[in-house]
């Protein structure tokens, strides 16, 4: 950040009176212009003993699979933005929504939620940003292309949890959460 996006002025970088970390503060008008991490929302879409996987169209891993998840939007809830991922980029619908994973990843300034939820019958196709979307089976899921590791690891978990009947909500941060 180079200037001011109140009144044009030059940008520097210092810790503001009374903060405790460097931030990006106007050297005209004063206004802090603090930098957050970005919100990713998704879904792990479940129907009958499989689970809904989009082939990305889009850069980052472009052609690699993954959940149906982006950023959050301005003004939406975390469950909304979910469900319009969901719809984006799978053409699906679910039910039952739940909180399943969070995680927070500092090192890349983001914070993932995926909700689990049941696939609204065997409905869906490839989005706008998705080359393809497939239902898999726990043997058929293509795990050497998957597109990131947090996607991996709700998967393992989904899978583990499967095996109990019980979903409880995860929460796992720190530099390489996973």
């Amino acid at each position: 950040m180079k200037f001011c996006s109140s009144c044009g002025g030059s940008i520097t970088l210092r810790i503001p009176e009374g903060d405790n970390r460097e931030r990006h503060v106007c050297g005209s008008c004063d206004v802090i212009h603090y930098q957050n991490p970005k919100m990713v929302v998704g879904c792990l879409p479940v129907w009958e003993d499989k689970v809904l996987l989009c082939r990305r169209a889009i850069e980052p891993r472009h052609g690699f699979w993954t959940l149906p998840a982006g950023f959050l939007e301005l003004e939406e809830t975390t469950l909304e933005g979910a469900l319009r991922e969901t719809w984006e980029e799978a053409c699906a619908e679910v039910d039952n929504p739940q909180p399943y994973c969070l995680y927070d990843l500092p090192h890349i300034s983001q914070i993932y939620l995926f909700y689990k939820g049941d696939l609204r019958g065997p409905r869906f196709a490839a989005g706008v940003e998705s080359l393809d979307a497939q239902l898999f089976a726990e043997a058929d899921i293509p795990w050497d292309e998957l597109a990131f590791p947090i996607v991996r690891r709700t998967l393992e978990r989904y899978f583990e949890d499967r095996q109990t009947g019980l979903f409880p909500f995860r929460a796992a941060g720190g530099r390489r959460a996973g």
